[in-house]
């Protein structure tokens, strides 16, 4: 199983001199570590299940781009989902049981509120006034789209100031946490206790691990869970939790998009899963506000595990794609300069026209005939007049974009080909990457296409997949689709180990020394320290990409410090979306984290003169997780995986 060029196939290690005092790569700086042992995999299924914690609640909050909300169940029943009292606020034209993820902050920086009520506050606010105050939405994005995403990571709020993204990021999930408890407290009867809950957030499959680190780190500063009960808080992934959800749906929960008899020879009380024979392998598309996911599940029966068949893929192809598109279409009638002057000069009014923007966005339909109005907000009118020194009808009938007209009530008319315009870039991406996805040999026999998220509630794309998509497998839309997320990730919370097998995104390994070998390393490898030769930069690989990974399967590796004084040892951890790799500077290998092992206070009275630590690295969970130990002693050594601060 082990690619023997990481692990070294040059007989047993036990010869390694302690003396080896180098850098396996010099150029990286990296601290001196061989391996001991040919790389195995061992799949420890019993030893590292922690006895669960009794919690009498499991509560998930579905932080989204666009929108939010959170839903709980208690243990004792689980099959009762129940999702968040209504929100106050809310909007003409979109039912709603999330709230806008949008949060406003005081001048000084404190939270104020969240959800509609920061919404409708700013909104009243004198527009001088509302300058000093920072109000963000939308800003989710921000760490799919950071590369280098750190702790210091900025966003900007709507009057241009910056705020740390950590800090935002917190002030969201303790409100959560506060309206949740709040919630409970009120059903109990009595104070419900933190304790007592069993928190789940969920992140897009394809965020990379820095930004799940980043959401763990944002809850530890919520208050939600302590880093030393770090299991009472678990990442969940958006699409996983939407399969688990799809696959408990019964006939009268769903709507099918093909003409084709809903029924299919079923009774309505069945759940899909009693469609769902042994084996069957469906897609899951969560399409959201700011991505699109898509994973490939297989069920497994009888206990009706699933297995993921492709690693997760999508992009930013979420409905924000239609809203950048809107704005696109002002900065050619009106001039970017003066949208942009806009958006920092009357921020309120800005949100105001992207409410409207939005309700209308929602009566988008491919059989639509009829125009969309969307109102100006006067604000728009007036200081556009006294910017340019003309009409906002007189900058329509000049700018020749077709399809939108002006109409004497104030309005911005739009005909339905010009809203569709909008969508179509956006749906051209989803279809594109379905297409790809779809070319792959363990996804050619999907049997269903299962939509959900907030954006498969847009009758566009449900007919662009149908018309791409539907001779090949059954489309289904669960009804209360912006919802499904949520349910889903309840349902996780309650048995995260639902899902057995994954399928890691990416290359993972270390960077270590080997024993140089003539002919087999190349010389410009070769580092002579202390009479041995030693060749560096080798990748020690983990985990290959897309390599099917089960649920508390471990990676066993052991290594032994270069020097034998060393208290701390810092392995660097690369990855690549390569298969073979063999040395940590090939193309596309990148640094993408760090493990720690502290040894202070494993050492005895004698260290022992060659020091062996057995490192367990866990990749078949959402996140990776790790575990060391100190052989000579058998004390556990301290860990941590950092995928942020490395």
């Amino acid at each position: 199983m082990a690619d023997k060029e990481a692990g070294g196939s040059d007989g047993p290690r036990e010869t390694a001199p302690t003396s080896a005092y180098s850098s396996p790569a010099r150029s990286l700086g990296d601290t001196g570590i061989t391996p001991l042992s040919p790389s195995h995999i061992v799949n420890d299924t019993d030893s590292n299940v922690s006895e669960q914690q009794a919690f009498l609640v499991v509560v998930a909050i579905d932080f989204g781009t666009t929108s939010s909300g959170y839903a709980y169940s208690f243990t004792k029943e689980p099959e009762c989902i129940h999702v968040m009292r209504r929100w106050e606020g809310g909007d003409p034209g979109v039912s709603n049981q999330k709230t806008p993820t949008t949060i406003l902050l005081t001048p000084e920086r404190k939270f104020h509120s969240f959800g509609y009520a920061a919404r409708d506050f700013y909104h009243d606010l004198d527009p001088n006034e509302a300058k000093q105050w920072l109000y963000l939405e939308k800003f989710k994005m921000k760490l799919h789209t950071t590369g280098d995403l750190t702790m210091d990571t900025d966003l900007t709020a709507a009057n241009g100031k910056k705020v740390k993204a950590l800090e935002i990021f917190a002030y969201a999930l303790q409100y959560f946490k506060e309206q949740a408890l709040k919630e409970l407290s009120d059903q109990a009867g009595s104070e419900f206790e933190n304790s007592d809950v069993r928190w789940v957030i969920t992140v897009p499959a394809i965020w990379k691990q820095p930004a799940k680190q980043f959401m763990r780190q944002a809850a530890y500063q919520a208050g939600l869970v302590s880093p030393e009960n770090s299991e009472q808080l678990i990442i969940a992934l958006e699409p996983e939790a939407a399969s688990i959800y799809c696959r408990k749906l019964r006939l009268h929960q769903m709507i099918e998009l093909s003409s084709k008899a809903a029924v299919n020879g079923y009774s309505g009380s069945d759940t899909v899963g009693a469609g769902f024979t042994q084996g069957d392998k469906y897609v899951v598309v969560d399409s959201g506000g700011g991505t699109v996911d898509l994973t490939v599940h297989q069920i497994r029966l009888p206990e009706g595990h699933l297995k993921e068949l492709y690693k997760a893929t999508g992009g930013p192809y979420g409905s924000l794609g239609v809203d950048y598109e809107f704005e696109k279409l002002l900065y050619k009638i009106f001039g970017e300069d003066f949208i942009e002057q806009f958006k920092i000069k009357r921020p309120a009014a800005w949100v105001d026209l992207m409410i409207a923007f939005e309700s209308r966005k929602r009566a988008a339909a491919p059989d639509r005939t009829n125009p969309l109005n969307i109102t100006l907000p006067f604000s728009f009118i007036d200081y556009y007049k006294k910017f340019r020194g003309h009409s906002v009808e007189h900058a329509l009938r000049k700018s020749n974009v077709d399809f939108v007209k002006w109409s004497s009530q104030g309005m911005l008319r739009m005909s339905p080909d010009a809203m569709n315009a909008l969508f179509k870039p956006t749906i051209d991406s989803i279809i594109e990457h379905l297409r790809d996805l779809f070319q792959k040999p363990e996804v050619s026999t999907v049997k269903f296409l299962f939509l959900v998220g907030g954006f498969a509630e847009a009758p566009l794309l449900q007919q662009a997949v149908q018309a791409a998509f539907g001779d090949q497998c059954r489309i289904i839309i669960p009804q209360d689709v912006g919802l499904t997320i949520l349910k889903g990730a309840v349902l996780f919370g309650l048995d995260p180990a639902v899902i057995k097998v994954r399928r890691s995104p990416l290359t993972y390994g270390v960077g270590v020394l080997n024993r140089y070998v003539e002919g087999k390393h190349p010389p410009e490898k070769l580092l002579v320290k202390d009479g041995t030769r030693w060749c560096t930069d080798v990748f020690d690989k983990f985990i290959s990409a897309d390599q099917s990974v089960a649920l508390g399967e471990l990676v066993k590796r052991s290594y032994t410090p270069a020097k034998p004084s060393q208290l701390v040892i810092v392995i660097n951890i690369y990855s690549s979306e390569h298969d073979n790799v063999s040395f940590i500077t090939d193309p596309g290998v990148k640094k993408c984290g760090t493990l720690r092992l502290d040894l202070t206070g494993t050492s005895g009275t004698a260290v022992p003169a060659r020091r062996e630590i057995q490192t367990l690295m866990q990749f078949g969970d959402t996140e990776i997780k790790a575990t060391a130990i100190d052989i000579a002693t058998s004390k556990s050594v301290k860990v941590g995986i950092d995928f942020l601060n490395y």
